[in-house]
């Protein structure tokens, strides 16, 4: 495991996507679990957590230490490792996960990630039922991995301190329900933190799947009515007859099957929220009631004489161009200016790459639990498809690959071919572009052998014992698809 882990942080360049593998290999592997990583913030002299394996986003949020609070908080402080055998009989340890609520009592073992003069960081993790030696032992495994991603937490700090104006708003609003490291995702945490405690109308673009929904529930919550209700209409998805009467609501009697009075949307989202997602999608006579309530604060009900108050926070989406839409006379420019007053832009997954993993084993842990699957481990076929795909569906697409995959998956490895045929192309696994049954046997081949010997790091013996065939067999396989072991190789 450290030797993957070696190789591993000495072939990127970003912390983030070391992260995810390292805390979940300590958790599969050493039984070290929930394995935390905390950096040194000097602007605010805070210590924030970077990631927690096993706890929920709202569970990491919870941190907010100081220079020597807690044995986290020492350990940077002292920039010298400390364990406790029982979390509960040390006065010392902060319980911010709430691991004590869950009626547990393990170990806690935390080392330090030293900079070039100092202590920029810690490594933590929980250990079960330990004795004296298991605790010295995690405290040597979690020190020897602090070392080899030391570098990776050197270069992550340099790069927020040249963000500190953003980040400091990021850290405080990273919203629970939104996973993203990358920077195009830490500038949409900093417009919700500037926009979210105002009534102002905020317009979501984006693309379809980027989590425009997800964006107006943080919005909500982090709010000034976040008890008030939250909600949401598409207006892609209801007929053009129908779209008033669910967004205002009607009389009694005012069209056929109209039998008694009906609240609408607006009515219903008082005090809180209106989300009205695919906007571009309204017929024009409806935009034109919209923009009424919009400049004046009241509707009313179809067929209805009575002027209702909206008391509605409105926040809109659209995945269309409605500039565009505006120059070909399918949008009214005054709404859109009444909408656009915010506008928040949530980029495609293609351009946040550094996200994929992290969005992936997220996915992976929800999808286990639902399904009572265990996969632990994504193949590097299965990896290399994922970032080389350019997802036109987004984070949408990506779940519900992973879901398939996980699904066909009967192994604890999630492999190339578990992913749709539309990411198996040629490209990503170096194979004729053929449906045939050669080609498809092939591809697997060739995916079991990249396994084996990244299992085996690098060593063809080793990898031809895992696959049961000869050393023989395995060279003419690796000839045959024209692999280089060495790839997989750890170089001192």
């Amino acid at each position: 495991m450290l030797c993957e882990i070696s190789e591993l942080c000495g072939s990127i360049n970003e912390l983030d996507q070391a992260l995810g593998p390292v805390l979940r290999w300590l958790s599969e592997r050493a039984e070290l679990h929930r394995g935390t990583l905390a950096l040194l913030d000097d602007e605010q002299a805070l210590i924030r957590v970077e990631a927690a394996h096993g706890l929920t986003p709202k569970e990491v949020r919870r941190a907010q230490l100081k220079i020597g609070q807690g044995i986290t908080g020492r350990v940077i402080a002292t920039g010298k490792p400390c364990g406790v055998l029982r979390i509960s009989q040390d006065a010392r340890f902060v319980d911010w996960a709430g691991i004590t609520q869950k009626d547990l009592d393990p170990a806690f073992a935390c080392v330090p990630i030293m900079g070039e003069t100092s202590c920029i960081g810690a490594l933590g993790a929980y250990k079960r039922d330990a004795s004296p030696a298991d605790l010295d032992h995690a405290i040597a495994i979690l020190s020897i991995i602090a070392g080899l991603i030391s570098p990776l937490a050197r270069r992550h700090l340099r790069q927020y301190a040249r963000q500190a104006p953003e980040s400091l708003s990021e850290t405080q609003l990273q919203p629970d329900n939104i996973i993203g490291r990358s920077k195009t995702m830490r500038h949409v945490f900093n417009l919700i933190g500037q926009v979210a405690h105002s009534d102002t109308s905020v317009l979501l673009l984006g693309e379809s799947g980027t989590g425009k929904e997800l964006v107006a529930q943080a919005l909500h919550g982090f709010g000034s009515r976040p008890s008030g209700p939250f909600i949401k209409v598409n207006c892609a998805a209801l007929p053009e007859g129908v779209i008033e009467s669910e967004l205002f609501g009607h009389e009694k009697g005012s069209f056929t099957g109209a039998i008694h009075q009906r609240k609408g949307r607006f009515e219903m989202a008082a005090g809180g929220t209106l989300f009205l997602d695919e906007i571009g999608d309204l017929s024009p006579s409806t935009q034109v009631k919209l923009l009424r309530v919009l400049q004046e604060g009241e509707f009313e009900r179809v067929g209805g004489l009575e002027s209702l108050h909206s008391d509605a926070r409105i926040i809109t989406a659209t995945s269309r161009d409605l500039e565009g839409m505006i120059i070909d006379g399918l949008f009214r420019a005054d709404l859109y200016y009444r909408l656009n007053v915010f506008p928040i832009w949530l980029p495609p997954l293609r351009d946040r790459k550094v996200d994929i993993l992290l969005l992936t084993d997220h996915f992976i842990e929800m999808f286990n639990r639902a399904h009572n699957r265990g996969v632990k481990r994504i193949s590097t076929s299965a990896i290399d498809m994922l970032m080389a795909y350019h997802w036109p569906g987004n984070v949408r697409e990506l779940e519900n690959c992973i879901e398939r995959a996980v699904l066909i998956a009967r192994d604890d490895v999630l492999l190339g071919h578990h992913l749709p045929p539309s990411l198996q192309t040629a490209d990503s696994t170096d194979t004729p572009d053929s449906n045939g049954l050669k080609a498809k046997l092939s591809t697997l081949e060739r995916e079991l052998l990249l396994d084996a010997l990244k299992t085996s790091r690098g060593n063809m013996a080793a990898a031809a014992r895992s696959l049961q065939i000869t050393e023989r067999q395995m060279g003419l396989r690796i000839q045959r698809h024209a692999l280089d072991p060495t790839r997989f190789k750890i170089h001192r």
